[in-house]
């Protein structure tokens, strides 16, 4: 019996999301700004550590005046009696600026860590939520460098460069209110001489932006390069190809030393007038500071403060040029975050789910049409109006020739696509009214390209188990009746028997032992529905065999839509459907299709002429 609830009003089919527009670029202070829903806890600590090196930077600027005072008083005046205390006041505000410093690097030292690991949590979590379909699209390097090499730049930026740039923005102010207040001739001087600077950081602003953002893009790109060639190294080295991989990946990465030049020309750009400018500005301001001193319009002191304080202000000065080309690496950083957070997400929950509490595993597809978002307009859908319906505890059998669309229909059962038209409904429950946790809990999928995570062989099969956190009687018991199906006894040969890791995507397996793991995972969920997209494909016909033996005892309860590429797998089934042309063109038993159906036999016969080249490859690697 079904059981279905649903809160509130029953739920409508979700709306097909529209694509967004293009998005708008936003301002570097809008970008960064939009880190503060990350950062806001760790403000507090970062408005302290901005108040330390403030108070650094003004300490540092007080030096300057207790000199003035020193010259123009106890050395002029030759009372030797104060040197010694003014000097006590110099070490003074050394030692605590010192200390400031020191506090600064403290406060800011530990937040920076939590909004990384914030975002990085956040990302993955994104990663994890977003459709098949945005995958399908992304290269994963492109994704690993966003969430590693740009979060951590975002980290720097927020434990260090955000607080310098600010502070020594303040510092700068000060420091040229001070030279002003000592002689507004040679404060104007110096300010004027500055001109250049702020003119120069605007235009490197609009030239470096671009071309930081086409390094990351770049880094992404040799990332994604480095990860094929590391997944698909048998394949490099049974075809001696290691030379051609790495005449493309020295290709990219020469295209990205370029950029690199570039950026790192843009950068000497600017620096070249951080390091000019101050020091032009210091010829100028010693002509006319000797000039005034010689008129009597300024003391020697007054001179010594004006010339002290210039100093206090070059590294800030000149800081601005590395904090500057930090930030616009951190705009491009923060943007490539936000591009995938802000993707579009075509497959969510409905906002009133239904829940079936008791399914009984009727599976029906109901003028199902899907094309792929890539479909050129003028190519029919790939699915045409599938009309199928499985009962519960029957097995259907799906066949049909290669690319006519018999693993996109099994993807779109659990939602990994979503119909462009039509619905695909549970127990009379259109699939898109589940949540998609509730959903992937009643149907269950295994997938002929079998893909293992680096972990135990245990964590692998019960991964649909969530209830099972650790070893116990109960799940050891599901563990070894899922095993058992898929004829996976093999494990308990391995160094650590089910607690042996299986190593990265399981490559440490074969083909034939990756499926049967994957066929007891998927056996281990205790579906409602299993969904069988050719499992069994790398299994020797003996294996085949003694796996479909053993399916039979869970098929027999279980409703399943297998979709085969074996006439022996044809056998499990109850009835057969035959995809032809985006449609089910015939439903029924096997030995009733062979003789009714001219494409039936034609399909039919050519997966058994490929059955019998595997096995004569077989009797020939014997």
């Amino acid at each position: 019996m079904t059981t279905i609830t649903s809160p509130g009003h029953p739920p409508q089919p979700p709306e097909q999301p529209v694509a967004p527009a293009r998005p708008v670029r936003l301002s570097t202070f809008r970008t960064l700004l939009r880190l503060y829903p990350y950062a806001q806890s760790a403000m507090p600590r970062l408005y302290l550590g901005m108040v330390s090196a403030l108070l650094a930077g003004l300490v540092a600027l007080a030096i300057p005046q207790v000199l003035a005072w020193l010259v123009d008083g106890p050395l002029s005046d030759g009372d030797t009696s104060q040197i010694w205390p003014a000097v006590g006041i110099v070490l003074g505000l050394g030692v605590l600026e010192a200390i400031l410093i020191a506090l600064r690097r403290w406060f800011v030292l530990n937040p920076g860590t939590h909004v990384e690991a914030a975002m990085r949590n956040s990302l993955y979590t994104r990663l994890q939520d977003l459709p098949v379909t945005f995958h399908d699209r992304w290269p994963s390097g492109q994704l690993l460098s966003r969430a590693v090499s740009d979060l951590n730049l975002i980290r720097r930026w927020l434990s260090f460069g955000i607080v310098l740039l600010v502070v020594n923005t303040i510092t700068i102010a000060v420091g040229f209110a001070i030279l002003i207040s000592i002689n507004w001739i040679l404060g104007l001087i110096f300010l004027v001489c500055s001109i250049p600077i702020w003119i120069y950081g605007y235009v490197f602003e609009e030239k470096y932006s671009v071309i930081a953002r086409r390094s990351q893009d770049q880094a992404g790109d040799l990332a994604t390069a480095v990860e094929e060639s590391v997944h698909g190294i048998r394949v490099l080295k049974a075809f001696g190809r290691g030379s051609f991989a790495l005449k493309n990946f020295s290709s990219q990465a020469e295209s990205l030393r370029g950029t690199e030049i570039e950026k790192a020309r843009a950068i000497a750009g600017i620096w070249l007038w951080l390091l000019l400018v101050p020091d032009v500005a210091f010829a100028f301001c010693l002509v006319a500071g000797v000039w005034l001193a010689s008129l009597g319009h300024l003391s020697l002191g007054e001179l010594v403060a004006f010339f002290a304080t210039a100093t206090v202000l070059r590294f800030p000065v000149e800081s601005i040029g590395f904090l500057l080309s930090m930030t616009f690496d951190t705009r491009t950083a923060t943007d490539r975050f936000f591009d995938i957070l802000d993707a579009p997400n075509t497959i969510t929950d409905p906002v009133n789910p239904v829940t079936i509490e008791q399914p009984r595993g009727r599976l029906a597809f109901e003028n199902v049409h899907f094309r792929y978002h890539d479909s050129p307009a003028d190519v029919p859908d790939l699915l045409n109006g599938v009309d199928l319906v499985l009962e519960p505890g029957e097995t259907m059998a799906l066949v049909g020739l290669t690319g006519s669309g018999k693993s996109t229909l099994t993807a779109l059962t659990t939602r990994l696509y979503d119909v462009t038209d039509g619905a695909v409904t549970l127990d009379g429950v259109d699939v898109r009214h589940l949540s998609r946790e509730d959903l992937r809990r009643h149907l269950a999928m295994a997938f002929e390209d079998a893909t293992l995570f680096s972990a135990s062989v245990r964590d692998n099969v019960l991964l649909g188990r969530d209830e099972f956190t650790g070893p116990s009687a109960e799940a050891d018991a599901v563990l070894e009746e899922a095993l058992r199906i898929a004829q996976a006894g093999f494990v308990h040969d391995l160094p650590e028997g089910v607690d042996t890791k299986v190593g990265e995507e399981g490559m440490s397996l074969s083909g034939g032992q990756r499926q049967r793991l994957a066929l007891a995972r998927a056996v281990a969920a205790a579906p409602a529905v299993l969904v069988l997209d050719d499992p069994l494909s790398a299994l020797d016909v003996d294996t085949e065999a003694l796996v479909e033996a053993a399916l039979r005892d869970v098929l027999a309860s279980t409703t399943a839509l297998v979709v085969a590429h074996r006439p022996s797998t044809v056998t499990l089934a109850d009835r057969v459907a035959l995809l032809q042309d985006g449609t089910i063109t015939a439903v029924g038993r096997h030995s009733e299709l062979l003789l009714t159906n001219e494409h039936y036999k034609f399909v039919i016969s050519s997966l058994e002429d490929e059955e019998r080249r595997e096995n004569a490859r077989e009797e020939g690697s014997r």
